[in-house]
């Protein structure tokens, strides 16, 4: 147990395999880096500096952005590191502040989409209600739950997983995740807490998703009868479920090729399932808002032209 309890260091081995095309794979995941801080805060930027864009729509689009930047900087500069390095190693400390960071976005993501999902209803169902329902301090309310619930579940997660006696040191992954922590503890420890937390937090999840479906319930019953209202849900809601469900999908294919996929399958394959909600949803979602709101098309054209001139 003396031997144990002295580990600090664990070894990422998704990289072992690409020594071959180490430069290229660096020069991509530099560019794609890249493009998603430059859209990212491009759009954050357009927001913050026009104050006809400060609603809150816009806001919580805002939020979405910096998630994205959020996540993504607790993955990529180590990446690119790793890249450039022969050993792929981060230290206990880093292993666990680099799963609350993957961990946090990815539910802070859900969290945002789903009070987007909850504004919109407000909207375009109770229209006369709308700007004295989604008020300052509502909003400023909606934004903390989104980032500080997310941020309290992982809190207490990564701080039991830190009790944890360790009997390995070797991630399967590109990035370190609570649950492959966990499976490095020694069969003495107790994780049924573990359990309790994870159950728990996958219950508050799964009533942000019916929250969702709740929503567009009364979206779509409410758009069949008016034009206006249909033409509103395609400017604003189709948008949003485009991001809703391309995050969803790199989540859940993740989560399902974790539970039930091959181990067969070749590690460049299993790498790019592993990363894709780091690479799709990051890029995509300013891109859709940036290109189908007009409001913020226009804008972001217009800053383009006076910078130009």
């Amino acid at each position: 147990m003396d031997n144990i309890s002295v580990i600090t260091v664990f070894t990422l081995s998704g990289l072992d395999e690409t020594t071959n095309y180490r430069v290229v794979l660096f020069s991509a995941t530099l560019l794609c880096y890249c493009l998603i801080v430059t859209i990212n805060c491009a759009l954050i930027l357009t927001i913050v500096l026009d104050k006809s864009l400060h609603e809150p729509m816009y806001i919580l689009l805002c939020c979405l952005c910096i998630n994205g930047l959020y996540g993504t900087t607790g993955f990529y500069p180590k990446f690119l590191l790793d890249l450039l390095s022969l050993s792929h190693t981060i230290s206990y400390n880093g292993c666990l502040m680099q799963a609350f960071v993957m961990f946090s976005f990815a539910c802070s993501d859900l969290s945002i989409l789903s009070v987007m999902a909850y504004d919109r209803y407000h909207a375009i169902c109770r229209p006369l209600h709308y700007h004295r329902f989604m008020n300052k301090h509502r909003l400023f309310q909606l934004i903390c739950f989104s980032w500080l619930t997310p941020f309290s579940f992982l809190a207490v997660s990564i701080t039991l997983t830190s009790r944890l006696t360790l009997c390995g040191a070797k991630i399967q992954r590109l990035y370190c995740v609570n649950w492959v922590i966990v499976l490095q503890a020694c069969p003495s420890n107790n994780t049924t807490v573990h359990s309790i937390v994870a159950y728990v937090t996958i219950l508050v999840y799964v009533f942000h998703g019916l929250l969702i479906v709740w929503s567009y319930m009364y979206l779509v019953r409410t758009c069949r009868g008016s034009m206006e209202s249909r033409k509103k849900f395609m400017q604003t809601c189709v948008p949003h479920l485009t991001c809703l469900l391309t995050f969803l999908s790199t989540i859940v294919f993740d989560v399902m090729y974790m539970r039930f996929g091959s181990k067969n399958i070749a590690t460049s394959v299993q790498n790019f399932i592993a990363i894709e909600f780091l690479i799709i949803p990051p890029i995509m979602n300013p891109l859709i808002y940036g290109f189908k709101l007009t409001k913020v098309r226009n804008k972001i054209l217009y800053y383009l032209n006076v910078n130009g001139k």
